[in-house]
């Protein structure tokens, strides 16, 4: 498979097809009531985000910490109302501009062509790597810089 895709929204479009039906944006692709969970996250960022509006709080903090590149996806695995999805995604940190090389398994499922929860598997000890450690990246999160 290995399809390639500028963008999050991108990658989900393409490996849902028709499961989708949704609008343009991002937020478009995800019921009101999302559940989306990081098993993995380290301690500093958020294991669990519930609805929308936590889950656009999450994106929007997300970009002054990273700088997500080509996302490519590997395989899509469907069941029923639940899709497993392998990709991986390139970037760097923001501030530190280490490379942000990261892999996933995500386990989506739906409810009326929307996504209503989503489990996220990745490797943290690759965010942390790129944001410069545990501190830094909790710092980040909350929107603080390490030059103040």
């Amino acid at each position: 498979m290995n399809n390639k895709f500028d963008s999050f929204s991108g990658l989900l479009r393409g490996a849902l097809g028709d499961r989708l039906k949704a609008g343009p944006e991002i937020s478009d692709i995800f019921t009101e009531d999302i559940l989306f969970e990081f098993p993995y996250t380290p301690e500093g960022l958020p294991r669990r985000l519930e609805g929308i509006s936590a889950l656009e709080d999450h994106l929007a903090r997300l970009g002054p910490m990273l700088e997500l590149g080509e996302f490519t996806l590997h395989a899509v695995h469907p069941a029923n109302e639940t899709v497993v999805l392998e990709f991986s995604c390139t970037g760097a940190g923001v501030e530190t501009g280490l490379p942000y090389n990261q892999d996933y398994i995500s386990v989506v499922t739906f409810r009326e062509g929307r996504i209503a929860r989503y489990r996220d598997y990745w490797n943290p000890l690759v965010v942390l790597g790129t944001l410069g450690g545990a501190e830094a990246a909790a710092q980040a999160y909350k929107g603080e810089t390490a030059n103040g």
